[in-house]
């Protein structure tokens, strides 16, 4: 059950004296949500990778501003261990993915995979109690990528490239992955299966190691699809031309129990959600990854840049 807080009235008698004081000199902007979340106390979660912990400070900043108090328990490492934390009621939301939906959670194939994927796993994970939020624009799906060099040097474009590369060379077959990709049904089993090839050896990193390690210790390595790191380092992403990979469109997931008490959640974020599309993600991204800024700045700056949140 979603926490109410004991001190809202409190908290409520704070954010008016605030509003108050502000109206005095510059704000920089009135919040466009200001007090739809006053006493809501909620526990913001991520996976560990940047992507989902810069999606989870900007839906953190945009409650913050609602009202909302947010502890933040992200960057919990693999997809089943936060899944199952706001199973628990360790955490209150996240942002998911439909293909993990689809098949790490549900228990689906990627060949089973209906069209509207989206509708199909918010609908089927409604039995759950786990509610989807309409999702946003971008997709940030696996791929696998080499070295621009060796891309044209080998003449790699394709995952059926690769398979018939691979499978003649088995010297220069290693794959730099990180343990989840290493072991998921749609990750890297499968996608040898699909192609018909299993590469020679398969070096296992965090996956933040991956990307500088290509070219080094791999020829070639595990990605994310808006993932800025395949630019600054000068990578080819190789097409899924057989189309194994299924749709990975990111949602905002919590527990339909939270979104029952505070269903202005759900209003606060579409208009969010539908500015979140494959440049922007890639762009926020890259700010953390290459640029070194921290994901909670990133998220403030921007939110506030869109105007989704006072200034």
């Amino acid at each position: 059950m979603s926490r109410k807080s004991i001190l809202s009235t409190l908290i409520g008698a704070t954010a008016v004296a605030t509003l108050m004081l502000s109206g005095c000199g510059d704000s920089g902007g009135e919040s466009p949500n200001a007090g739809l979340l006053d006493g809501a106390e909620l526990t913001a979660g991520s996976k560990e990778f940047t992507e989902s912990v810069v999606l989870s400070q900007i839906t953190s900043k945009a409650l913050e501003d609602a009202g909302a108090s947010i502890e933040d328990q992200t960057g919990i490492s693999g997809s089943a261990t936060v899944r199952e934390a706001l199973e628990s009621d360790e955490v209150d939301f996240y942002w998911d993915y439909t293909g993990t939906g689809w098949v790490n959670i549900l228990g689906h194939t990627t060949k089973d995979a209906p069209k509207d994927l989206f509708k199909a796993v918010s609908e089927a994970d409604a039995k759950n109690g786990i509610a989807w939020l309409e999702p946003a624009p971008f997709e940030n799906t696996y791929r696998i990528a080499v070295k621009n060099d060796f891309a044209e040097k080998n003449g790699l474009k394709t995952m059926s490239d690769a398979a018939k590369f691979i499978g003649a060379h088995k010297d220069q077959a290693k794959v730099c992955a990180a343990s989840e990709f290493i072991n998921r049904d749609d990750g890297l089993p499968g996608l040898e299966k699909a192609y018909g090839f299993e590469f020679a050896d398969v070096v296992e990193l965090d996956l933040n190691l991956v990307y500088p390690q290509v070219g080094e210790k791999c020829q070639f390595g595990e990605v994310f699809s808006t993932d800025a790191r395949i630019k600054a380092n000068d990578m080819t992403v190789l097409e899924d031309d057989k189309d194994f990979f299924v749709q990975y469109q990111g949602a905002m997931t919590l527990r339909q129990e939270t979104l029952d008490e505070y269903p202005e959640i759900a209003k606060i974020m579409a208009p969010i959600s539908k500015k979140l599309t494959n440049e922007v993600v890639m762009e926020l991204n890259g700010r953390v990854d290459t640029e070194g800024e921290m994901p909670e700045d990133v998220a403030q700056e921007w939110l506030e840049d869109q105007e989704l949140i006072g200034g």
